[in-house]
């Protein structure tokens, strides 16, 4: 058993602005609706979040990204790319569970923040403001098999496989299963992300 030691008390009321050589994540605004709404159209987006057939209208993603500042049991940031200014995803945690100080991850990366390795450093600055701002000790997630891109991210990040859970998605007729992966607090501490082992 692992003994406990102090921690900061989590307080996801606070919406920061992170930054990193080729990422910034801040608090959405208004302004970032219309772009959002063609990220979350995106075929790769919905296919990689298991919603191909869901559908956002303009109203809803504006109820939505205006309520982001409000939640005190989560942290939704949006992912820009520092070179071009863009908008170009999301990271979030959320499904806290205060009591044993641990949270679930996800993000989406639309098509201009593909393949320059924006998704890893966001990955890397929410994850790390999880653990030593948020005082979290386990941060969790699932992605699909049929996304390895995103597997090799986590994995490069630090997080570890744990399991598959079968069939848990219906696509084009055939079922997907997903990989359950997460990441601790002390193994965060001791490579902060870049795992020597991944590549």
């Amino acid at each position: 058993m692992t003994s406990l030691t102090s921690h900061p008390k989590s307080n996801f009321s606070i919406k920061p602005v992170l930054t990193a050589e080729k990422v910034l994540l801040r608090p959405f605004t208004m302004d970032d609706v219309p772009t959002m709404a063609e990220i979350l159209d995106d075929f790769e987006v919905r296919k990689f979040t298991g919603a191909i057939d869901a559908s956002f209208d303009e109203q809803h993603l504006r109820s939505w990204y205006s309520s982001r500042h409000d939640q005190d049991d989560r942290l939704d940031l949006a992912v820009v790319d520092r070179v071009t200014g863009d908008l170009v995803g999301e990271v979030v945690l959320n499904e806290w569970d205060e009591a044993n100080r641990s949270c679930n991850f996800r993000t989406l990366i639309g098509p201009k923040g593909r393949g320059r390795g924006l998704g890893t450093g966001a990955a890397r600055l929410m994850v790390d403001y999880g653990f030593e701002q948020l005082g979290l000790h386990r941060v969790s997630l699932h992605v699909f098999t049929f996304n390895p891109r995103a597997h090799r991210v986590y994995e490069k990040v630090g997080f570890v496989a744990e399991g598959t859970e079968r069939e848990t998605l219906l696509y084009n007729g055939l079922w997907v299963d997903s990989v359950r992966m997460s990441i601790l607090n002390r193994e965060w501490a001791a490579h902060r992300g870049r795992r020597k082992d991944v590549l």
